[in-house]
């Protein structure tokens, strides 16, 4: 098996048990599962050649923060959330880097742009009211998910492979299941959608180094 196929199988294996422990709420086997879930994808990546090229470095800078932002998340407390909070935010002002790197549409970035802000002002009008004081925070992090998403289906509008757009647009979605499930409705429907999303979009995103070439 490839370096990339046992990562991949890594992220699946320790995603189940994660989802196991949210389901049974046993705090154990998602601090088992989710570190293991992680380390897949980062060991994916290596096996699709994260370090043979400019984009595959930054891209894999953005796996690492995103991986010490799940084990942030692991913790209840209020400080562990706001550490995952700017680990995934400078994750993904990686990607945007990344992303943009791969040339730019402009028309598909309009059109994303203008769809984006849409879509996090109805974000910010529903969430904001259960978390007065994140607010500024929580509005940082939506501008950057934004940007991200531009750079990604920009980047798709100058022949960067789908797995780049497919990825971005997947880990927004899963965002907006770990907000809600944070300030508005705790729930397990919220991580048996939000998770697989965003390991998906996570491998998404490591593939695409391959891609790219």
């Amino acid at each position: 098996m490839s370096v990339s196929g046992i990562g991949e199988l890594m992220t699946v294996a320790g995603l189940g048990v994660l989802l196991l422990g949210e389901w049974k709420g046993q705090g154990a086997l998602c601090a088992v599962g989710k570190p293991i879930a992680s380390l897949g994808f980062l060991v994916a990546a290596i096996g699709f050649g994260a370090f043979e090229s400019d984009y595959g470095r930054v891209v894999f800078l953005g796996l690492v923060l995103g991986a010490l932002g799940d084990v942030f998340l692991l913790g209840q407390a209020r400080h562990f959330f706001i550490a995952g909070l700017v680990s995934f935010l400078l994750g993904h002002v990686a990607y945007v880097v990344a992303f943009a790197s791969l040339g730019m549409n402009p028309v598909w970035a309009a059109v994303t742009a203008v769809a984006m802000l849409v879509l996090m002002v109805a974000i910010a009008r529903w969430v904001f009211p259960h978390a007065p004081d994140m607010r500024i925070p929580i509005g940082v992090y939506m501008v950057v998910i934004a940007l991200m998403c531009m750079a990604a289906v920009g980047a798709a509008g100058e022949g960067a492979p789908w797995q780049v757009p497919v990825g971005a647009l997947m880990f927004t979605v899963s965002d907006i299941g770990v907000v809600r499930d944070r300030f508005v409705s705790r729930g397990f429907i919220n991580r048996g959608v939000g998770l697989p999303l965003y390991y998906a979009a996570q491998l998404l995103i490591a593939w695409s180094i391959r891609a790219v070439g």
